[in-house]
């Protein structure tokens, strides 16, 4: 009997919905389309059939309010399951984010918890233009009070939401839209995995390209090509982007001597530029060459496929970057 069975990212974040609601009846979905349409992605296609309209809820346009009443929810004791289509219409609901949901155990003395989940889409790659396809993540990532996890394989995409739900505080899950019709072998009994801690997905010993999310199938193949050149890449997956695991980053650069950080978002202000940073504060000694940085081109995402593809950081562009470190010839 085979160990294993092939699943889409989609399928595997549906499995995972499917499963958390089964497990706990204080779980239940809410945003919207997410009911009779089947999300905007089709990631809760058939749960409303499956778990009725009382746990499987459709909302009105009005990602505050809908945001705002999870975590009402969350307050009162419930496991709410909250999608934002994506991350731009996010910035409808920050302040429910931001000044209730990551603060309200600080503002409170320690005395209210807020266990909500948000999920939401990111990134470019399905011609969706410009309020549709950012990657905004990293901005997040900058609020304490918040955890912030991009899934960016089978694995973490069927086990991370568990853990979400685990967690006594709020939990930010990113799920790519560009990851969400690839599709892989993902072991039978795949079940929870941590939320925290960073992942080689391939170890090297001349270069660390350090990345996450949509990004890392490039990556994954940048490293593939530099092979062919002799040169071997270690491919660090961030999975969390708080908390950052930093002793993961200094770990794969002291031995590697080299880091490029891959990111799709916008260069100024990025996740890349803190990854960076943390390199340069923590082990500028044991560097060889400087910190490279491969990210979105700083503006809006076109629509035209081949101007959308023009804006992410290439296969092409990454392995350039190890080159110009003087690595790459032979």
């Amino acid at each position: 009997m085979s160990t294993t069975r092939r699943i889409t990212y989609r399928e595997a974040v549906r499995e995972a919905l499917r499963e958390a609601l089964q497990r706990d009846p204080r779980v239940f979905l809410m945003g919207e389309d997410v009911g009779a349409y089947g999300g905007c992605f089709a990631v809760s296609k058939g749960l409303l059939a499956e778990f009725g309209e009382e746990r499987i809820r459709d909302t009105p346009l009005s990602e505050a309010a809908f945001v705002g009443a999870g975590i009402g929810a969350a307050l009162a004791g419930m496991r709410p399951i909250v999608e934002v289509m994506t991350v731009n219409f996010a910035l409808l609901a920050l302040d429910q984010i931001v000044n209730n949901a990551a603060l309200l155990r600080h503002m409170s003395g320690g005395q209210l918890g807020v266990p909500l989940v948000i999920r939401m889409a990111t990134g470019p790659g399905r011609q969706l233009a410009a309020q549709h396809s950012h990657s905004l993540e990293g901005w997040l990532a900058h609020i304490p009070g918040l955890k912030v996890a991009v899934p960016a394989t089978l694995e973490d995409a069927r086990g991370m939401l568990a853990a979400a739900l685990a967690d006594p505080d709020p939990v930010l899950l990113f799920e790519s839209i560009r990851l969400y019709p690839t599709a892989g072998d993902l072991a039978v009994d795949a079940g929870a995995v941590p939320l925290e801690g960073a992942a080689v997905r391939r170890p090297g010993r001349d270069v660390s390209l350090v990345t996450y999310g949509g990004a890392l199938p490039r990556v994954l193949e940048a490293a593939g090509q530099l092979a062919g050149r002799g040169v071997e890449a270690e491919v660090l997956d961030l999975r969390c982007l708080r908390p950052l695991d930093t002793h993961a980053i200094l770990a794969s650069v002291t031995k590697t001597r080299r880091a490029v950080v891959i990111d799709e978002g916008w260069r100024s202000g990025s996740l890349a530029a803190e990854v960076s940073a943390r390199i340069m504060e923590n082990a500028f000694y044991e560097l060889d060459a400087p910190v490279a940085r491969v990210c979105s081109l700083e503006v809006p995402v076109p629509y035209a496929r081949h101007l959308e593809e023009a804006t992410l950081p290439t296969v092409e562009r990454i392995v350039a970057a190890v080159e110009e470190m003087g690595i790459g010839h032979g």
